[in-house]
């Protein structure tokens, strides 16, 4: 990635230009006309700020302006929903929205010049993605998983990345809900029959739900939910998590994987895609279910083991299966769920009372409209304030707004290395300045630190990022006046 560059010698008549620029940032995230189409008032959640700001009473925050660079510029790929591109856009940034996801070529081409993009869950932000991206500072993820950015790679180059891991938990436990029902009374098989002008009225290895034992492995937000529903229902819910977690309602943790798959008539996985979960649940564990039990995946393709499903499915052992990922997952819409992207594809779709959904567990209205608010704020507030509180790769680091009556302040945003000596220099360059406020944190191998620094004019703020520019620790400086 390339320094940020001051794009004129004569630093005054940058700032008069900066002033000017009908594209600086605003402080308020939503337009004054909304979008509407939520079910219900969203979560105060996800206006943290307004309605902090609102309830305490605190003076407007100042409009902060990035020192040497550009105008800012957002890629949004994968029909992001409405309400992220009018956050955005209400920030006076310059937003390309591409309702489909671009090729590598395409991708390497656009991510050249843009300050921000926002994605979905099939775009590939590789490391040789990555390394031509000139002057990209953060990457929105307009879903739960992060696996398709190379978060790594990222960090080491000053790139924060954000994504929604909230937004989106209704609706997955909702779908999970009714693939259960499905399951159980064969709805998908019924209606297929019907399609084909077959009546076949059965009540053969159809069930009630209600005193059935639901086992949830992974007891996060969409666990959670579940249990509650599932509960609701008349129920009895079980859960296994790497970690213990307080139970909602009268569900039960257990101690082990085995103790869930040999008690459970349902299992459902939430958990995400890391090497302890690849085929978390194979032919071991297809052999500890009971005989005539059912498995739901809307977490991650990697963590069912599809070949040992088909044989659990056709040996009776499993009577029903619902699959929402796979390990292999098409580009784009269409005709492209074959066996030349996963080898088994034409055995699975073969199955009886198996459920096969492309990735929808979070496609609703509602859930999308909830993420590209959370994921569109995050965003205007790294850009705009530093902030990277939810970021997955960043240490987590804020500093309250300056406001209007705080003239003459700079914030400075340095990403660096985590080593030995990095605060002395840094507090060395700043020693001839008067901090208001400094914090700094770590995640492993990268640190973050934000500062305010106060009576400054143009000339301090340039002497500034270039001493900073020149730490060997920098991996990158920015600066908002």
């Amino acid at each position: 990635m390339t320094s940020p560059k001051i794009i004129n010698n004569d630093i005054s008549q940058y700032f008069q230009n900066a002033v000017k620029l009908s594209t600086s940032p605003q402080t308020s995230f939503l337009p004054q006309t909304s979008p509407s189409h939520f079910s219900g008032s969203p979560p105060q959640s996800y206006f943290p700020l307004q309605s902090r700001r609102s309830s305490m009473k605190l003076p407007p925050p100042k409009v902060l302006k990035p020192f040497a660079t550009e105008d800012i510029k957002i890629l949004l790929l994968e029909n992001v929903n409405q309400t992220a591109v009018d956050i955005l856009t209400h920030q006076g940034y310059q937003v390309e929205f591409h309702k489909t996801s671009l090729s590598e070529d395409e991708l390497i081409e656009k991510i050249r010049e843009v300050h921000a993009i926002g994605i979905r869950s099939k775009t590939k932000l590789t490391a040789k993605v990555l390394a031509e991206a000139r002057n990209l500072v953060v990457i929105g993820c307009f879903c739960i998983g992060v696996n398709q950015v190379d978060i790594e790679y990222a960090a080491k180059h000053g790139i924060a990345v954000f994504n929604s891991p909230f937004s989106n938990s209704r609706s997955v436990a909702e779908l999970v809900i009714a693939e259960i029902i499905a399951l159980a009374r064969q709805f998908t098989d019924r209606s297929n029959e019907m399609h084909q002008g077959i009546w076949n009225k059965v009540s053969a290895g159809c069930w009630e739900i209600r005193g059935k034992t639901l086992g949830i492995v992974g007891y996060g937000h969409i666990g959670a939910q579940l249990s509650v529903l599932a509960e609701s229902m008349g129920m009895s819910v079980i859960y296994y998590d790497v970690i213990p977690i307080m139970a909602l309602g009268t569900a039960k943790q257990v101690a082990t994987l085995d103790d869930l798959l040999t008690e459970a008539d349902f299992i459902t996985l939430h958990v995400p895609a890391l090497p302890e979960t690849e085929n978390l649940i194979g032919a071991p564990q297809f052999a500890a279910m009971k005989r005539g039990s059912y498995l739901i995946n809307a977490s991650r393709g990697t963590v069912v083991d599809i070949p040992a499903l088909i044989n659990a499915m056709r040996s009776g052992k499993v009577a029903g299966a619902a699959l929402d990922v796979y390990p292999n997952e098409p580009a784009k819409n269409g005709p492209t769920f074959h066996t030349e992207l996963n080898t088994w594809a034409e055995q699975l779709t073969s199955l009886k009372n198996i459920i096969l959904t492309p990735h929808i567990g979070g496609s609703t209205e509602e859930a999308q409209s909830a993420i590209g608010v959370e994921v569109g704020q995050a965003l205007v507030r790294y850009i705009n304030e530093g902030t990277t509180i939810g970021a997955v790769n960043f240490p987590e680091v804020s500093l309250r707004s300056l406001t209007l009556e705080e003239e003459n302040h700079v914030r400075v945003l340095y990403v660096h290395s985590n080593v030995p000596g990095v605060l002395r220099t840094v507090n060395e360059i700043f020693a001839e300045h008067n901090i208001d406020k400094q914090y700094s944190d770590s995640r492993g191998d990268i640190a973050y630190l934000m500062a305010d620094i106060s009576q400054v004019d143009a000339a301090d703020i340039r002497d500034l990022y270039e001493k900073l520019e020149r730490t060997p620790f920098k991996i990158l400086t920015r600066l908002l006046y």
